[in-house]
């Protein structure tokens, strides 16, 4: 039986629907990064007359205001995790990823109003409002890709999903300068965003979809391929919707392959963003290389990881089909190299002589760059171990990654008090490398694509007396 179904999945459409979503996903990432990066990158024209048109106003915040601009949409966003994972299982994940970026753009042109009425105070709450709206995205998506993607192709869908981020990051720091100095002045930059997120919405209304039973677009033989794929490694009751699930809690949290994916999440997300934040900082004073102020080395960070990511993708697609490596060894080969080459990337980077700066902007290109291969290995295990809950673990994972991402500046701020003392940056550098090393060395030792006994629905009986659990359990690597 399993050798047919195997067969029914290698037979199935080169290319189909389950693409089309994923790259829809992709945009949809790409605007909701442009909502989320675009005061970022535009607060140092509303800040300061030299970067802007002197017909549009310019606001005297200070450091700490600055800061809790910048701060305020992250509070939102950490928030509603958890509960999104839940909402994206009940109502599904193409009303909540509508919802997470058309409400995020339509806040997003309000920026410039909201500066001008109400100043820093209610551009904070605006921020936060974005935030808890753009909250959902992580988790919809899983549930979507639960629904869309073959087992054998989780890795390429993922991919093409989860580079949207690194896409819209590019194009909104290529794009803020000239914008800024345009006659529309900085609030363009909030309304090209927020502009493309709304238009964004429309074409995710009218061809994005929960599953392949409810797409328009979708041809038999392509429904009836991804069924059949997911089928093999689920033995749901076809009529139990996952809306319609208990939530397993116990079950998840007493998961040790699940506890090895949240520490991986948190370990990537602590280096990820001191990598993104911080490191700029150090080759700027340690380096005297500024690359904020240079549009393309501002870009190429994400270019690297957009460009690295999909050739990765490429890659371990045809290993996949050649059956050289199985799943479990594709996921956690992946992992290591997204997570282990920026941990010597780093290290490196602490050595860099104060005159070799172009050396230091190559190791963290390569550090960020190859961090995309992570996009094959822990970012899509979630669905591995319960398609039926993906959106729930990625809440979970999520919240405690953001928490992460809060600490981290925070450390960073502690340790370095001379922001041009190299030791003080080395030591940073030894952290984020730890942290690389602990999360994947769990992920690769105790982390797991089982699909988990919790992943199934329970079934009651006739009289509701009793539930009896109808879990099985599946290994992705036999597939």
């Amino acid at each position: 039986m399993a050798s047919k179904d195997i067969t029914t999945e290698n037979s199935g459409p080169k290319l189909g629907v389950r693409h089309l979503q994923s790259i829809l996903i992709f945009f949809g990432f790409c605007v909701a990064f442009m909502q989320r990066v675009n005061l970022s990158v535009a607060i140092v024209a509303m800040m300061d007359r030299n970067y802007t048109n002197p017909d549009f106003p310019e606001y005297a915040w200070s450091e700490q205001t600055k800061s809790l601009l910048l701060s305020s949409f992250f509070w939102g966003y950490f928030l509603v995790q958890i509960p999104s994972g839940q909402l994206a299982q009940r109502f599904g994940g193409k009303v909540m990823l509508l919802f997470s970026v058309g409400i995020s753009g339509f806040l997003a042109l309000l920026t410039p109003l909201s500066a001008q009425l109400g100043d820093w105070q209610l551009t904070c709450v605006l921020r936060f409002l974005q935030g808890f709206c753009q909250g959902s995205i992580y988790p919809s998506t899983h549930t979507l890709l639960a629904q869309w993607a073959p087992p054998a192709e989780r890795g390429i869908l993922a991919t093409i999903c989860f580079s949207g981020p690194q896409f819209g990051s590019i194009i909104i720091l290529s794009i803020s300068g000239i914008l800024a100095a345009s006659k529309y002045g900085w609030p363009s930059i909030f309304y090209i965003s927020g502009g493309c997120g709304i238009i964004w919405s429309f074409v995710w209304l009218l061809w994005g979809a929960d599953s392949p039973r409810r797409s328009k677009l979708i041809t038999t033989k392509e429904r009836n391929y991804i069924e059949s794929a997911l089928a093999v490694v689920s033995k749901s009751e076809n009529n139990v919707t996952t809306a319609k699930l208990p939530t397993p809690w116990l079950s998840i949290f007493t998961s040790v392959p699940f506890w090895m994916l949240i520490i991986l999440c948190s370990s990537y997300t602590w280096g990820y963003w001191t990598m993104m934040t911080q490191i700029p900082s150090y080759i700027k004073n340690v380096l005297d290389k500024d690359i904020q102020s240079n549009a393309l080395l501002s870009a190429l960070p994400y270019t690297a990881n957009l460009v690295l990511g999909l050739c990765f993708c490429i890659l371990a697609q045809v290993l996949l089909s050649a059956k050289v490596l199985s799943t479990n060894a594709s996921r956690k080969i992946f992992n290591t190299i997204g997570m282990w080459v920026p941990m010597a990337a780093i290290i490196a980077l602490g050595f860099v002589d104060v005159h070799r700066a172009d050396l230091a902007v190559i190791l963290l290109t390569v550090a960020v760059g190859t961090n995309s291969a992570t996009f094959l290995g822990g970012f899509v295990n979630h669905i591995d171990l319960s398609p039926n809950f993906a959106g729930t673990l990625m809440g979970i994972t999520n919240c405690a990654a953001n928490v992460m991402s809060i600490i981290a500046p925070l450390v960073v701020g502690v340790i370095v008090t001379d922001t041009t003392n190299p030791n003080q940056w080395r030591l940073i550098f030894y952290i984020m490398a730890l942290f690389y090393f602990i999360g994947n060395f769990v992920f690769i030792t105790l982390g797991s694509t089982k699909l988990q006994t919790w992943n199934e629905p329970v079934k009651r009986d006739t009289n509701h007396e009793h539930i009896k659990d109808q879990a099985v359990t599946g290994d992705l690597e036999h597939i």
